[in-house]
């Protein structure tokens, strides 16, 4: 069964930090690009990072950029969002996604849509209030 889990998410005060994870099941990681991305109540789902296959190549969402780090650990099977300088603006559910990626491609070269992804985790709530 084909499975992402994310976790690490939760209430943290503005300026604060948050480390997601996002773990494979039934399935290496190594061939698929992964995006995060976030839902907060009554928007709707926006991109907010991807990575390539090899960690080679990385974008990031404008009002993230600075802030957040996208990273992955193939022989882990996951891959890691850190988040700085939380603000309460960046809360919401975040997710997971991945989908094939070739290699030397440019996927990530500009953040994919989510209709680009196939596999999706459940999400992880992020809070950011004092």
């Amino acid at each position: 069964q084909l499975q992402l889990v994310e976790s690490g998410g939760g209430l943290v005060q503005p300026g604060g930090s948050l480390r997601l994870s996002c773990v494979a099941s039934g399935f290496t990681l190594d061939i698929y690009a992964i995006g995060w991305f976030r839902q907060a109540p009554g928007k709707e789902r926006e991109g907010v990072s991807c990575i390539s296959r090899s960690g080679g190549s990385t974008n990031y969402a404008d009002s993230v950029k600075g802030r957040f780090t996208i990273s992955r650990d193939n022989a882990r099977n996951t891959v890691y969002l850190q988040m700085n300088s939380l603000k309460p603006e960046d809360a919401g559910v975040y997710y997971c996604a991945a989908a094939r990626d070739r290699p030397f491609s440019s996927f990530c070269r500009a953040l994919p849509r989510d209709n680009e992804y196939v596999y999706w985790g459940q999400g992880t709530q992020v809070t950011v209030s004092s």
